[in-house]
């Protein structure tokens, strides 16, 4: 019904937009498109990577990994939020299985945006896809570990941070002795591909310290916005 009242009038149109927000944001259905995002991700980086047999070994702890959040998500879907990170995390990584770590090109995708090099900029001298990726693995995958223990003990806030953070140093450390191992059995080619340490003798430390880093600022960063929204929401 028509309605001469301006104030009504500048909300009703509003109101369609808000429920279709909060309908996408219904946690079940954001798990479920994020889960269709990621799989259009997947299936495209499948195809023709750089390294078929790379890409595969790259692709086993997704294998596990994958079906596992799937049947956690059906059970009791994570927050909208959460759930956004992880699809970051798990397309970036597609990425880096698509052209293999080491040779992912973002200094020709910059030439061509930008017309320069990330490397020139920031003086580098091999390909740190990989140490991005381990850092968001840290910081894009702990509040996901911090959602899931909430769920299964009754503990504070900073405990939960704490056994998040423990969680993503202790996962990305036995990724690095999986990668070690894997390297072992397969051909040596197959194998230094795999690791793509690109002949730093420290690689393995150094992504298991950006992984602890992401965690830890990404825990931070949470836990003082919420303070400043709860110091707001006390002031107000």
């Amino acid at each position: 019904m028509p309605t001469d009242d301006p104030a009504l009038a500048t909300l009703s149109p509003a109101r369609p937009e808000r429920r279709f927000r909060a309908t996408l944001l219904e946690p079940g259905r954001f798990a479920m498109l994020c889960l269709a995002i990621y799989a259009g991700c997947w299936l495209l980086a499948a195809v023709e990577p750089y390294h078929r047999r790379d890409w595969l070994l790259e692709n086993l702890l997704a294998f596990a990994a994958v079906p596992y959040l799937v049947v956690q998500q059906w059970r009791r879907p994570f927050r909208p939020g959460t759930n956004a990170l992880l699809l970051i995390f798990l397309c970036l990584h597609a990425v880096g299985a698509h052209f293999t770590y080491a040779e992912v090109p973002y200094d020709a995708w910059a030439q061509k945006l930008v017309g320069g090099t990330i490397s020139d900029v920031f003086h580098w001298n091999r390909n740190h896809f990989d140490r991005l990726v381990h850092f968001a693995y840290g910081a894009l995958v702990v509040p996901a570990a911090k959602e899931l223990y909430a769920r299964h003990m009754v503990a504070g806030e900073l405990t939960l941070n704490l056994i998040a953070v423990q969680f993503i140093i202790a996962t990305s450390a036995a990724y690095e002795l999986i990668e070690w191992g894997a390297a072992l059995v397969v051909d040596q080619d197959l194998g230094m591909a795999y690791l793509g340490i690109q002949g730093d003798v420290w690689d393995a430390h150094k992504d298991v310290l950006l992984a602890s880093v992401g965690a830890i600022v990404s825990v931070v960063a949470v836990s003082v916005r919420r303070g400043r929204r709860a110091h707001g929401r006390s002031s107000g």
